[in-house]
C-alpha cells in the first residue's frame, strides 16, 4: 500500500531486469500543482529538448494514492513475467476455482475476508471479470495513448482489450477501456460459434486538476454485460451409463437451454479540495446496479438438471434479482507530524428486488471510520485503518512493514449477503435471519534475500465463526462453530546460472475446529515455473521461455449450481490431485509483446486421462494460445 507521507517531488527510480525491460515509478507531491507538472515534463525531454513519447510519458495512477496523499505515477507495463497467463483466473496464480473455461463462474480457492462489511448482493460468481471503478487507472498522458491486446485461445476462447487515453490540456485527461470475452464451449459444442461465454464491458473515465492544484476530481462509468450459456457439467456415469468423462466435444452435459446474465453498472466519482497545507476534504460517490437473471426452458431435457419442485412456473424458470445501492462517503484527511490521517462517514442505501418478493429487501447503513499511516523511514512503516457499521459490524486492520518482516492483522464482523438472507426462485426460496460472521486473521511474511536468491516464507492464521455457506442441499446455512486455519507457505525466486530462473509458490493448509468441514481447501497448493530469461539478437528481443506447473492435492471441491449461481458443499466427487504443465514462450520486440502457450503439455502422459477443476467440469485439453499486446503513443 502507498506510504501516506507526501512524496519527495520528482523522485525517479529505474531498474532493469532481464527481459522485463525498464520499470520507472515517479512520485509527485500533489500539492506542488503547476510547478510539479513542469518538473515532470522537463524530465521527459531528451538532450535536444524534444519530447520523447513512450511508456514513460503515458503515465497512470490510482485513486487510492490520491486519497492517501501519495501520488505515484506508473509507466506502462512492458514486462514479460507471467504475460502468458492472460485470463483472470490464470493471472490470479490459479487461486480461483472456475468451470474450466474463460469467463465461467469462479470462486476463490482460499477464504478471503470481504472488502465490504455491509450488505452485498451475494451474486459473486463473475466478480473476477468485473473491473471495479475504485481500481481504475487514471492517466496523465503527454500524447494520445492506445493499448491493444488480442488473445486467441485454442478452441475459440478469445479476449480483446482496448484502452485509450489522451490529455485535453496538461491537467485534464479522458479515456475509455473496452473488453470482450468470447469463449466457445469446451464441453459438447454444437457449432463453431456455440459460445459458453459472451462478455462486453467498457468504462469511460476522466480526471481533472485545477491550475492551483487545490481541487482534484476523478470519475468513471463502468458497464459489464456477462452472458453465460450454462452446461451444468458432465452427466455423471452413475446417472447415465452412456456418459463418459474426458470426451470433451462429445461429452454429455446437463444443460443446453439455460442462460445466465449478469449486468453491472457503476457511476463512480472521487473529488477533493485542499483547505490548507495538511488538510483536505473529500467526497466519494457510487451508484451501483447488478441485475442477475437465469432463464431455463423446462420443456426440454434441461428439466432433469433442476429439482422436481416448481414453485412458480412448470414450463419455465426465470430467476430474477436486481441489486442497487447508493454510496456516499464524506471525509477529511491530511498530514500532521509525518503521519497521514483520514476520518470519514459513509452512507449506503440499497435494496434487492425480485419478481417473487412481496416487497423489496432494503437496507440503510451508516459507517464511521478512519486511517492513520506513518512512515518511520524509507523501509519502515506502520498503518492502521478501521470502520464501524452502526450497529454491530466493524473492521480493524493494521499493517507493519520493515526490511525483513511484513505483518498484517485483520479483525472483522461482517453482514450476511442479501441473497443469503432472502431469495425467491422457481426451485428454491428462503427467508433467513442469520447473524453476522466474525473473523480474525494474521499474516506474516519474512524477507530473506541471499545474493540473487529471494525467499519469502509466509504464515497466515485465521479464525472464522458463524460462517454462512451453501450446504449439500444447495441451501444457505450458518455454522454454529468455529474454524481455525493454519497456512504456512513459501514464495521463492532462484536464479539457475545466468539465464535461467526458478520461481515457485507453495501453500499448505490445515483446518481444525467444529466448522472445519465446511471449508473445502486443498491441503497442498503450488505453482512453479522454470524458464529461460535473457535478451537476444543484440538486445533487440527479450525472451522468456519455459514451463509452468500448477498443483492442488485431492479434495472435495465445492460444486456449482447454475440455478442460483452459487458454489455449494458436496461429498460425492473427489477432485483428485493432478499436476498441470503448460509450455510458454513470451517475447518482446520494442514495445510489442507476443505470447505462445501450449496448455496441458502433459496430457496423455499421466495415469488419469485428464483433470477436473470443479465436480463434473473437466479442465481444458491440450490447446495452443496466442496473444499480442502493443502500444501506440501518438
Amino acid at each position: 500500500m502507498g506510504i501516506a507521507e507526501f512524496a519527495v517531488a520528482q523522485r525517479t527510480t529505474t531498474t532493469t531486469r532481464g527481459g522485463n525491460g525498464p520499470k520507472t515509478v515517479r512520485e509527485v507531491d500533489p500539492e506542488e500543482g503547476e510547478e510539479g507538472e513542469q518538473n515532470l515534463r522537463k524530465s521527459l525531454l531528451d538532450d535536444s529538448t524534444k519530447m520523447v513519447f513512450g511508456p514513460k510519458t503515458a503515465l497512470y495512477y490510482f485513486e487510492k494514492d490520491i486519497k492517501r496523499n501519495s501520488l505515484v505515477l506508473y509507466p506502462q507495463d512492458t514486462s514479460l513475467t507471467n504475460f502468458h497467463n492472460y485470463d483472470p483466473v490464470a493471472k490470479s496464480g490459479w487461486k480461483y476455482q472456475d468451470l474450466g473455461n474463460i469467463g465461467s463462474a469462479a470462486t476463490s480457492v482460499f477464504y478471503q475476508v470481504p472488502k465490504i462489511i455491509g450488505t452485498t448482493s451475494g451474486f459473486s460468481a463473475y466478480d473476477i471479470y468485473f473491473r471495479d471503478p475504485s481500481d481504475n487507472k487514471y492517466f496523465d498522458t503527454k500524447s494520445p495513448f492506445t493499448e491493444m491486446s488480442a488473445f486467441f485461445g485454442g478452441g475459440n476462447r478469445n479476449m480483446l482489450d482496448i484502452k485509450f487515453a489522451r490529455n485535453i490540456n496538461p491537467r485534464w485527461n479522458v479515456g475509455f477501456d473496452f473488453h470482450t470475452i468470447k469463449s466457445r464451449k469446451t464441453l459438447n459444442p454444437t457449432a463453431r460459434d456455440d459460445n459458453m461465454v459472451n462478455q462486453t464491458s467498457y468504462s469511460l473515465h476522466s480526471n481533472y486538476r485545477s491550475e492551483n492544484g487545490r481541487y482534484w476530481i476523478l470519475g468513471t462509468f463502468s458497464r459489464m454485460r456477462h452472458v453465460v450459456n450454462e452446461i451444468g457439467g458432465i452427466i455423471p456415469p452413475e446417472e447415465d451409463s452412456t456418459s463418459v468423462y474426458f470426451t470433451y466435444e462429445d461429452a454429455k452435459v446437463w444443460l443446453r437451454y439455460t442462460q445466465a446474465r449478469d449486468l453491472r453498472q457503476d457511476y463512480h466519482i472521487y473529488h477533493e479540495y485542499k483547505v490548507r497545507d495538511g488538510l483536505q476534504i473529500y467526497h466519494i460517490f457510487d451508484k451501483r446496479k447488478q441485475e442477475v437473471v437465469v432463464d431455463a426452458d423446462l420443456t426440454t431435457s434441461d428439466s432433469s438438471y433442476y429439482p422436481s419442485t416448481r414453485i412458480h412456473h412448470q414450463d419455465t424458470t426465470r430467476n430474477f434479482n436486481n441489486f442497487s445501492e447508493w454510496r456516499n462517503e464524506f471525509g477529511f484527511k491530511g498530514t500532521f507530524g509525518g503521519f497521514y490521517y483520514n476520518a470519514f462517514t459513509r452512507l449506503r442505501n440499497g435494496r434487492m428486488r425480485s419478481t417473487f418478493f412481496e416487497s423489496n429487501n432494503a437496507f440503510n447503513e451508516i459507517y464511521i471510520g478512519g486511517e492513520l499511516i506513518g512512515k518511520i523511514s524509507e523501509k519502515w512503516s506502520l498503518s492502521a485503518d478501521g470502520e464501524y457499521l452502526i450497529p454491530g459490524a466493524f473492521r480493524v486492520h493494521g499493517i507493519f512493514q520493515s526490511p525483513w518482516l511484513d505483518g498484517e492483522y485483520t479483525k472483522a464482523v461482517y453482514k450476511p449477503t442479501s441473497m443469503q438472507q432472502q431469495y425467491a426462485g422457481n426451485q428454491y426460496e428462503w427467508s433467513n435471519d442469520f447473524g453476522n460472521i466474525g473473523v480474525d486473521q494474521i499474516k506474516a511474511t519474512l524477507k530473506l534475500d541471499l545474493n540473487r536468491i529471494h525467499l519469502r516464507p509466509t504464515l497466515t492464521i485465521s479464525r472464522i465463526n458463524n460462517y454462512i455457506y451453501f450446504d449439500e442441499n444447495r441451501m444457505p446455512t450458518q455454522a454454529s462453530g468455529e474454524a481455525y486455519m493454519l497456512m504456512p507457505g513459501l514464495k521463492a525466486s532462484i536464479p539457475v546460472g545466468r539465464k535461467f530462473k526458478w520461481d515457485t509458490e507453495v501453500v499448505l493448509t490445515n483446518i481444525s475446529g467444529d466448522a472445519a468441514d465446511i471449508f473445502r481447501i486443498p491441503r497442498v497448493f503450488g505453482n512453479t515455473r522454470f524458464y529461460f530469461d535473457s535478451p537476444a539478437f543484440n538486445d533487440n528481443v527479450f525472451i522468456q521461455m519455459g514451463v509452468d506447473v500448477r498443483y492442488k492435492s485431492s479434495y472435495y471441491a465445492n460444486a456449482y449450481y447454475a440455478g442460483t449461481q452459487q458454489f455449494y458443499l458436496q461429498d460425492r466427487f473427489d477432485v483428485y490431485a493432478y499436476p498441470v504443465a503448460d509450455f510458454f514462450l513470451d517475447f518482446r520486440i520494442n514495445r510489442t509483446r507476443v505470447l505462445l502457450k501450449y496448455n496441458h503439455l502433459n496430457a496423455g502422459f499421466m495415469e488419469q486421462e485428464g483433470y477436473f477443476v470443479t465436480p463434473d467440469y473437466t479442465g481444458i485439453k491440450s490447446f495452443l494460445d496466442l496473444g499480442i499486446t502493443w502500444y501506440l503513443f501518438d
